[in-house]
């Protein structure tokens, strides 16, 4: 039976995306050389955090938002042989949103 990850308060759920990387003389850096990345995949939000005045303050994440994180934050965890991370809203900076490239504008001359 899987086991399903479902964070408490304002913590969220991440897959980390991993990418090879290669030098420009092709050389594979291995992943004990390589930081660890600071951009997922968002997999389970949690429901929020109350506030000072007893309002629910709610994450503004949905899941399969990719985001950036702060550096060595987070907790590393592994449930069913997938890894994690969980970490705070707080330590949230960035979603990454897709946007399309804008159209060059092509120059005619006649």
């Amino acid at each position: 039976m899987a086991t399903k990850v479902v964070p408490l308060t304002d913590h969220i759920v991440l897959k980390t995306v991993e990418q090879e990387e290669v030098t420009s003389f092709g050389i594979v850096i291995p992943d004990s050389a390589k930081e660890k990345p600071q951009h997922g995949v968002v997999e389970a939000v949690g429901p929020g955090k109350m506030n000072d005045a007893g309002v629910l303050e709610t994450i503004e994440l949905s899941v399969g938002d990719r985001i950036l994180y702060q550096k060595y934050t987070g907790q590393e965890v592994t449930v069913d042989k997938q890894e994690f991370i969980v970490i705070r809203f707080q330590d949230v900076l960035a979603r990454l949103d897709e946007v399309e490239a804008p159209a060059k504008a092509s120059s005619r001359r006649k």
